[in-house]
């Protein structure tokens, strides 16, 4: 009985109670990188805006985890562009890559599609990055699930 007892007592504890909800979306910002890195670093792509082939790094320099709040605007065609806000831990990502890479491309993927690709060439301060167009409606939709518009209170969300 004791060591059934102290099952049960070890599962309660390594499940922390407030885990966070799992999110509805993704994003994805990679930065281009060096095509000597290796495989384990980084993965060749062919972009689908540019046609070329590159290499981009595999872990993502910004991620959903680092949007604080988001704006959509909708665009003649149909889809939708975004602004989003960057929270402090992006905002200081961007102002970093965007000082120390300049010139190099950003890939952005939102629900594992590609959005655009940006290159930098200036410094990004602000936090903000603004995607003008690809997104549709449902991407819309999922991102009001798990972010608060630009302008809105922070503990309405």
């Amino acid at each position: 009985m004791k060591p059934l007892l102290a099952s049960v007592m070890l599962l309660l504890f390594a499940v922390p109670p407030g885990q966070a909800s799992p999110r509805h979306r993704t994003l994805r910002v990679h930065l281009e990188a060096n095509a000597n890195d290796g495989a384990t670093f980084s993965a060749p792509v062919r972009s689908q805006f540019s046609g070329k082939n590159m290499t981009i790094e595999k872990i993502p320099t910004i991620s959903e985890g680092d949007i604080a709040a988001f704006r959509p605007y909708s665009r003649p065609d149909g889809s939708y562009g975004v602004l989003f806000q960057l929270d402090d831990h992006g905002t200081l990502a961007l102002d970093a890559l965007s000082v120390e890479r300049r010139g190099s491309f950003l890939f952005i993927l939102v629900n594992g599609r590609p959005i655009t690709e940006l290159q930098i060439d200036r410094r990004v301060s602000d936090g903000k990055i603004y995607l003008p167009s690809g997104l549709s409606a449902g991407d819309i939709d999922l991102m009001r699930t798990d972010w608060r518009l630009i302008g809105d209170r922070k503990d309405k969300r």
